[in-house]
């Protein structure tokens, strides 16, 4: 096996559903069962880059052959679910913040260190009413002459301390994921806040978009009897992390090595994909990057 980290960045809401509801949103988003936190499937994603690769020769042994002769063997790249990890809140100053927690920093710690990457260790916030920021000013604001510093999210005011450790893990994740445009990497490097479990554990049942759907009947002009419903999604600029495994397979009496696997799928994650529902209505727009 060769891990390779992938990065997943929302360009617009995604709805990856369950296709049931136990709450009051009729169509929820996939979630992990332990923590709550929101993810896109591995299969999903690896629908998506199988249609985008169309036709090319190299579809069978990166996904695995069509459903006729799926028996012959596996796809050769195995598609981790990529996890939300900077969860988008709005901030009274700054306009919006990346929210992240330290039992998600210690998911992309792993993963990427099963991918071969070191990220910093970061400290932990002192209570849950105060958090830590990556060191912008824009974030956080305070009374006149006073020493404490306060950042809202939402409706949840926070004292709040910079920490170059975390400075340090956003930039280690901008390099990677807005590459070498400096404007976009400064902006996610001066919005990263980091609180704790239990405050997310909050923010992941109430920062989620919910979308109101319905149907119209043409010939009443009103919502047609049983088709108004509610959908959850993925805020726009959520970011998710996930890991890609290669394990090569004997396709036609060849075995490709794990960078012939990787390399189409970089080379389709250069567009944009769309994954989840509502593709019509331009949901589920993002961007990949494998690194």
């Amino acid at each position: 096996m060769n891990p390779a980290l992938y990065l997943l960045h929302a360009l617009s809401p995604i709805h990856c559903g369950t296709g049931h509801a136990i709450g009051g949103i009729d169509l929820p988003i996939a979630r992990d069962k332990p923590t709550n936190i929101p993810l896109v499937p591995g299969s999903s994603l690896k629908g998506v880059l199988r249609a985008a690769a169309g036709g090319a020769d190299y579809v069978a042994k990166v996904f695995g052959p069509d459903t006729d002769n799926a028996s012959d063997h596996a796809g050769g790249v195995q598609f981790g679910d990529a996890r939300l990890t900077f969860l988008p809140m709005r901030s009274v100053r700054g306009c919006f913040a990346w929210v992240t927690s330290p039992t998600m920093l210690r998911r992309l710690r792993r993963d990427a260190a099963e991918a071969g990457l070191t990220l910093p260790e970061v400290e932990l916030p002192k209570s849950d009413g105060h958090c830590l920021t990556s060191g912008d000013a824009n974030l956080a604001g305070g009374s006149k002459g006073s020493q404490t510093k306060k950042v809202v999210l939402e409706d949840f005011d926070f004292s709040a301390s910079d920490s170059g450790e975390l400075r340090s893990l956003a930039d280690a994740i901008a390099q990677r994921l807005f590459g070498n445009d400096k404007t976009l990497r400064l902006h996610f490097d001066d919005r990263v806040v980091l609180v704790t479990d239990d405050v997310m554990s909050v923010l992941l049942r109430t920062g989620m978009e919910v979308i109101a759907r319905n149907r119209i009947d043409p010939e009443t002009g009103a919502v047609a009897k049983g088709a108004l419903w509610t959908e959850e999604a993925l805020p726009v600029e959520s970011i998710l992390v996930g890991l890609l495994r290669a394990t090569p397979v004997a396709v036609g009496g060849a075995v490709p090595s794990p960078e012939e696997l990787l390399d189409p799928v970089r080379e389709l994650s250069k567009a944009p994909l769309q994954v989840g529902g509502n593709a019509s209505i331009g949901r589920g727009l993002c961007r990949m990057e494998v690194l």
